[in-house]
This record gives structure tokens, C-alpha cells and sequence, in this order.
């Protein structure tokens, strides 16, 4: 999922769907939503038809995937909104190394403002330069 995330980041938010990602980049509004929130309700109604093809069409495979996307969407609420944006005020205090290396590769990816010359497009695996102490 990290590998698709990935792609999906790097090739289609930074890519021809920069429309909807744009306001993640730029804080230029002021509703606690964004565009960039769309992506979200697409993986979560993609994720839910995997369940119903699994439920209803015995397709069986529909089951990993679904709960493999799931899985992924809920670790990325859980380390991308809540721990390193802080839409919600927990895990403020996590200062472990992994938690200064994620912070550390999205602070740089955010550092970019355009949809080009990006980096640092994952989330849960980051490079290694950004664990090591400065």
C-alpha cells in the first residue's frame, strides 16, 4: 500500500489531480476541510466496493483488498492528520526517532509549494537521511 501511495502522491495528487491537492500545500482558506479531503472519500468508497464485491458478488479477493485499503486510510488519518498536521491536538508529545524522521520528510515535502521539484512522497516509509540526528 506504501508503494501505491506513493505513486499515487508523486504521479496523480502532484500530477494531473494538483487541483484538489493544491490547498494542502497553500493554507490559503479557512474551512477545516479541504479539497485534498476528496482523495479521502475516494479510497473510502473504492474500499467499501471491495467489501460489497467480497459480500455480494463472492468475490473473495475483495476482502483483503478492502481491509487492506482500510487499513492504510486509517494509518494515514491516524500519522498524516491527526500526528504530523495536528487537525486533531493528540500525540502532540511523540518524539520518539521515527516520529522526528516522518515529521522531518514532511516538513520538507511541504517545503515545496508547487506541483513540481517535489520529494518525499510516502508517508510511513520515509529516507533514512531524515532519521539521523543533526
Amino acid at each position: 500500500m506504501e508503494f501505491m501511495a506513493w505513486f499515487t502522491h508523486k504521479y496523480i495528487m502532484h500530477g494531473f489531480l494538483w487541483s484538489l491537492h493544491k490547498d494542502h500545500h497553500h493554507k490559503d482558506h479557512d474551512s477545516w476541510f479541504e479539497r485534498n479531503d476528496a482523495f479521502f472519500i475516494f479510497y473510502a468508497v473504492v474500499s467499501i466496493g471491495f467489501f460489497l464485491l467480497w459480500k455480494y458478488a463472492s468475490f473473495w479477493p475483495g476482502l483483503p483488498i478492502g481491509l487492506g485499503i482500510f487499513a492504510y486510510g486509517l494509518s494515514y488519518f491516524i500519522v498524516h492528520d491527526i500526528f504530523i498536521h495536528q487537525r486533531f491536538k493528540m500525540f502532540r508529545n511523540a518524539n520518539n526517532w521515527y516520529a522526528r524522521g516522518v515529521r522531518r520528510a514532511h516538513k520538507i515535502h511541504h517545503k515545496h509549494l508547487g506541483k513540481d521539484d517535489g520529494e518525499c512522497f510516502g508517508m510511513l516509509f520515509v529516507p533514512f537521511k531524515y532519521f539521523k540526528k543533526k
